[in-house]
């Protein structure tokens, strides 16, 4: 399992792939009355546009660091683990690593009450559509769903910006 997961963290085309099949899979669920092929064509279209955006990302990434994709697909697994580098070299690229991702997270926490408030606003409205249209199983599910993902994103914030702080801090320490 840990050389498939590595893999999949490395390897723009498997990320196409599962992208691809995940695609073609709710094409089949939720247009049932469309052709197969329309399936496989949005979905093609879909996993060229989100493979365009990670490349993209990568490049950026990498060329913030001065290191390869793959470099930094390693060193993003060791901030994971909490695993300074022993290698100055190495120790320099994580600590541009970590200060261009904290950057990130930072400049992006600027938008975040904005962007949470707006998909309480869409719950909300479900909620409310459901309730004036006398259907509320739906909107419910979907408002719930909307809150348990919102929560997950602060979570999620939360962790990588505590995971981040402290290689900072780690790499200081060693530097």
């Amino acid at each position: 399992m840990h050389t498939v997961k590595n893999w999949f963290n490395r390897s723009l085309a498997a990320q196409a792939l599962v992208l691809f099949v995940l695609g073609l899979g709710f094409g089949a669920v939720f247009r049932r009355g469309d052709h197969p092929a329309l399936w496989a064509v949005q979905s093609l279209l879909y996993t060229a546009v989100i493979i365009g955006i990670l490349a993209y990302q990568r490049r950026r990434t990498a060329r913030a660091t001065g290191a390869r994709p793959g470099t930094v697909v390693d060193l993003n697994r060791r901030i994971r683990h909490r695993d300074v580098p022993a290698d100055p070299e190495e120790r320099a690229v994580m600590r541009r690593l970590v200060e261009d991702q904290l950057g990130k997270m930072e400049r992006g926490s600027r938008w975040l009450p904005y962007w949470l408030g707006f998909m309480g606003l869409i719950a909300v409205g479900m909620v409310v559509l459901g309730a004036t249209s006398g259907s509320l199983a739906f909107p419910v599910v979907f408002a719930v769903g909307v809150i348990v993902f919102c929560s997950w994103i602060l979570w999620m914030r939360k962790r990588a910006m505590g995971l981040h702080h402290h290689m900072r801090s780690a790499l200081r320490e060693r530097g």
